[in-house]
């Protein structure tokens, strides 16, 4: 009876590490995706620190947890106490990381809302600049979503290339296509007739935090299956751990 426990345990430690690398080739691959992705939001606010550094942790945290993925697999099959325990302790440290950085986003939400109004408050400010893949993708938003400036279209009137045109100029991809009177005049900016554009009314403030937080319930979503995982896994790693009495490396194979 004992030694089928054992066996159980040990295959049920596999299975939950095999879900477990997969889950952190998941997280790694959203961190890559917020990174190489030119058409999403992220562009934007590619002068942000805090977001680069958030994508780096996402990338670090799934090798990570693919890594031990890895580790409980062959720990638990070979029966490998010492491997058994690194992985009990590393999955540890993961799951009180976790918790930290959970923490930390909840409790700086409006630093992080301010640090997001300036960096498009400074693209819009600055534009046409030499950031081509930001204003590239900022046309992208506003065009797809229908939308101008951040919180209107009032955030434009602090472009220097339309206060010089007195205010003749707006970006073309603020354009309303459905009363559409401009001229396009080169570098992104299009003429009307008057200083009321034919550009939408609406910003784009909704829309993109409506993004963000979809996305971020996406990760949170992952990230807690991960913890349940963990723990499953740090009860498992622990009940095998003290039914194998012996260490026995002759069982790990050679290459």
């Amino acid at each position: 009876m004992g030694k089928g426990c054992t066996n159980a345990t040990k295959y049920f430690l596999f299975l939950f590490n095999l879900i477990f690398f997969l889950f952190g080739a998941v997280i790694m691959g959203f961190g890559l995706w917020l990174l190489l992705d030119n058409q999403s939001f992220i562009v934007v606010l590619s002068n942000s620190t805090a977001v680069k550094v958030a994508c780096y942790i996402l990338i670090g945290v799934g090798g990570f947890s693919m890594l031990m993925g890895f580790l409980g697999c062959l720990g638990a099959i070979y029966e490998i106490r010492c491997l058994l325990g690194l992985y009990f302790t590393c999955l540890l440290l993961i799951l009180l990381a976790q918790i930290a950085a959970g923490a930390l986003i909840y409790f700086q939400k409006d630093a992080l809302n301010e640090e997001l109004t300036k960096v498009v408050a400074g693209v819009l400010d600055s534009y046409p600049g030499n950031n081509t893949a930001t204003e590239q993708a900022w046309d992208f938003i506003q065009r797809t979503m229908e939308c101008c400036g951040w919180n209107s279209r009032a955030d434009w009137n602090s472009n220097m290339v339309i206060v010089n045109s007195t205010q003749l100029l707006f970006p073309c991809s603020c354009q309303n296509v459905t009363a559409a009177t401009g001229n396009s005049s080169g570098s992104g900016f299009c003429e009307a007739q008057t200083s009321d554009w034919p550009a939408y009314d609406v910003g784009c403030a909704a829309s993109v935090e409506s993004w963000l937080l979809t996305n971020i319930g996406v990760v949170a979503g992952i990230c807690l299956g991960v913890a349940v995982i963990e723990l499953l896994g740090m009860i498992l790693s622990m009940c095998l751990c003290r039914n194998v009495h012996t260490e026995d490396y002759t069982k790990v194979p050679k290459y």
